[in-house]
C-alpha cells in the first residue's frame, strides 16, 4: 500500500474548486433569488443547507458532521488500497467532495461543527447542491458502476487475503 500524490491532488482540486465556487456564490448572490440557466430545469439559486441530501435532518447537524467526519476517515482508508489510477481518481473526487462539505460544517455559521452548507445549483426545485455534492455523487455512481461490471478498484486489504484468493 502506497500513498499516491495523484490522489490527494485530484482531492485538492475538488475543494479549491468546490470552495472557490462557494465563495463566489456566497458573496454575488442573494439567498434565495433564483437565476434561470436551462429554464426551470437548471438555476443557480443560493441557499443554507443545515442538513443532508434533500435538507434531511437540519435538526441535527452536529450529527451530520460526524458522519461527514466518518465518511471521510472511510475515504482515506480506501482510496489507500486504490490498485487503478481510475480509483485514484475515483477515491480522489470523493475525498474532495466529503471535505469540502466538511469544511463548511467545521467553519460556517451558526457554528464549528454546526456550519451550514453552501447549496447553489438548482436541479429543477427537486433540490440544491454544490460542486463537492456533484463530486460525491459521480464518483460513488461510478465505483458502483465499475463493481457491477466486476472491475477490481481496490487491493485487498491484507496480504493473507491476496494469498488466499490465489489459492497459495
Amino acid at each position: 500500500m502506497t500513498w499516491r500524490p495523484a490522489f490527494w491532488l485530484v482531492a485538492a482540486s475538488v475543494i479549491v474548486i468546490d470552495q472557490a465556487v462557494k465563495q463566489w456564490a456566497v458573496a454575488t448572490l442573494t439567498p434565495g433569488d433564483v437565476h434561470e440557466v436551462l429554464g426551470s430545469w437548471l438555476s443557480i439559486q443560493l441557499v443554507f443547507n443545515s442538513g443532508a441530501a434533500f435538507s434531511l435532518g437540519e435538526s441535527f447537524t452536529w450529527v451530520l458532521t460526524l458522519v461527514a467526519i466518518t465518511i471521510t476517515v472511510g475515504i482515506v482508508i480506501f482510496g489507500r488500497r486504490a490498485q487503478r489510477n481510475l480509483a485514484v481518481a475515483l477515491f480522489g473526487i470523493g475525498l474532495g467532495g466529503a471535505v469540502g462539505n466538511l469544511i463548511d460544517r467545521l467553519f460556517r455559521a451558526p457554528g464549528f461543527g454546526r456550519g451550514h452548507v453552501v447549496d447553489m445549483i438548482n436541479y429543477g426545485n427537486q433540490f440544491i447542491g454544490n460542486v463537492a455534492d456533484i463530486a460525491i455523487v459521480g464518483a460513488a455512481i461510478a465505483v458502483a458502476v465499475l463493481a457491477v461490471f466486476g472491475v477490481q478498484l481496490l487491493e485487498p486489504a491484507h496480504p493473507s487475503i491476496k494469498a488466499a484468493d490465489a489459492g497459495v
